[in-house]
């Protein structure tokens, strides 16, 4: 019974680590000009965002992965990564 529980659980685990949204796969995804939603549509809701005026530096980041997007006036500027 208890090899069972164990089963599960890891099995659940594996499930949540293949739900990652900040890989390589969809930094690739990711263009100059492209605007917010798009972005949004490909990588979730942002971890965190600041504004100044009319410039957003939104982040995504997971365990020791990160992208970094700086969007002005709702386009994409500039990306970066880290860890992924």
């Amino acid at each position: 019974m208890i090899q069972i529980i164990l089963t599960i659980c890891l099995l659940s685990s594996l499930a949540l680590l293949g739900c990652s949204k900040v890989n390589q796969e969809n930094y690739d995804k990711l263009k100059i000009r492209m605007n917010y939603d798009e972005v949004l549509n490909i990588l979730g809701k942002p971890d965190n965002c600041k504004s100044i005026l009319n410039a957003k530096n939104c982040v995504w980041e997971e365990s020791s992965k990160k992208i970094t997007v700086k969007f002005v006036a709702n386009k994409v500027i500039y990306l970066s990564s880290n860890g992924i």
